[in-house]
C-alpha cells in the first residue's frame, strides 16, 4: 500500500517523554533535595551554619571546665578540649545522621509525590549533606583546639576516617530502619528518645572504656559507639591501643540494619506515604 500522501502519526507526550528523558534523574532528584534540605534547615534559623559549629563547642567547653575543675589532667594527653573532642565529634556524627534520615520521608513528603523523586533520593541527601556538614564541624574543631591548644597529638588520619566512617554508616544503618519504625508507628518514635536518651553517658565521650570496672565493661562493650570513640581516639593519640574496638562489629550492626531498613522501605513506602 502506497504511503505517498500520508503524514507521520504525531509525537504523543509520552513518546515526547521517553524520548527526551532526563540524564540522571536520581542524581537530579538528590541534589534538589540537599539544596532544600540547607534552605531549610541552616538558610531559616540565625546563625544558620554557626548553630551547627557552636553546638559541639558548647559541650567541649562545659565538659572541659566541669572536669578540669578537679583533674589535673584527661584521661588521654594533656588537653581537656581535644580529649573530650574526639569523644563528642564522632557521637554528634551519629546522632545527626540518624536522627536526619529517620525523619526524612516525612521531611519529603511532598516532593515523594513526584515519580522522578524516590525514597532512596530522600535519604541519600540528608545522609550526604549531614555528613558534609560534620566533617567540615569536626575540622574546624580539631583545627582550633591544635592551634588554642598544646595537644601533643599525632594524627593517624587512617583510624580517624575510619572512626568517621563507622560512625555515617551507623547512622544511616539505623537511621534507615527507624525512618520505616517511625513513620509505621509513630509512638515508636518517643519510645527510642526515651531508650537512647543515656547513650551520651554510655559511649565513653568523657571517659575510658578500660576505667569502667567490670562486670559493667561488658556490657558496654554492645554499644557500638564505644568502638567508635574508641578507634577515633587511637587516630589522636599513638599510645592508646584501644583493642577492644572491633570494626567488624559496628559495619555488621550498620549493614544489618540498612538492609533491613530498605527492604521494609521498599515493601511498605507507598502504603506509608499514601497514609
Amino acid at each position: 500500500m502506497s504511503t505517498e500522501g500520508f503524514a507521520p502519526p504525531p509525537q504523543t507526550p509520552a513518546t515526547a517523554t521517553v524520548s527526551g528523558r532526563r540524564s540522571f534523574p536520581g542524581a537530579r532528584s538528590v541534589a534538589a533535595l540537599i539544596l532544600r534540605e540547607m534552605a531549610t534547615s541552616y538558610g531559616r534559623s540565625p546563625g544558620g551554619y554557626i548553630w551547627a559549629i557552636l553546638e559541639p563547642i558548647g559541650g567541649i567547653v562545659m565538659l572541659s571546665l566541669a572536669f578540669s575543675a578537679f583533674l589535673r589532667h584527661p584521661s588521654l594527653g594533656i588537653s581537656f578540649p581535644m580529649f573530650y573532642a574526639t569523644g563528642m565529634m564522632p557521637f554528634v556524627m551519629y546522632s545527626e545522621l540518624q536522627g536526619k534520615i529517620a525523619s526524612s520521608l516525612n521531611f519529603s513528603k511532598p516532593l515523594l509525590a513526584y515519580p522522578t523523586v524516590t525514597f532512596v533520593d530522600a535519604i541519600a541527601g540528608r545522609f550526604i549533606l549531614a555528613v558534609m556538614t560534620k566533617l567540615l564541624v569536626s575540622y574546624i574543631i580539631f583545627g582550633g583546639i591544635m592551634l588554642i591548644y598544646e595537644t601533643r597529638v599525632t594524627l593517624d588520619f587512617l583510624h580517624i576516617f575510619e572512626a568517621f566512617a563507622l560512625a555515617g554508616l551507623l547512622g544511616l544503618g539505623l537511621g534507615t530502619l527507624t525512618c520505616f519504625v517511625f513513620t509505621r508507628f509513630p509512638l515508636a518514635q518517643q519510645a527510642w528518645g526515651i531508650v537512647t536518651k543515656p547513650l551520651f553517658l554510655v559511649s565513653g565521650i568523657f571517659y575510658l572504656y578500660e576505667t569502667i570496672p567490670h562486670p559493667y565493661q561488658s556490657y558496654l562493650w554492645y554499644n557500638p559507639l564505644v568502638h567508635i570513640i574508641g578507634i577515633m581516639r587511637k587516630g589522636f593519640y599513638p599510645t592508646y591501643d584501644a583493642n577492644y574496638a572491633s570494626p567488624v562489629y559496628v559495619l555488621s550492626i550498620a549493614l544489618i540494619s540498612l538492609t533491613l531498613g530498605l527492604l521494609l522501605l521498599r515493601r511498605y513506602h507507598a502504603e506509608i506515604l499514601n497514609r
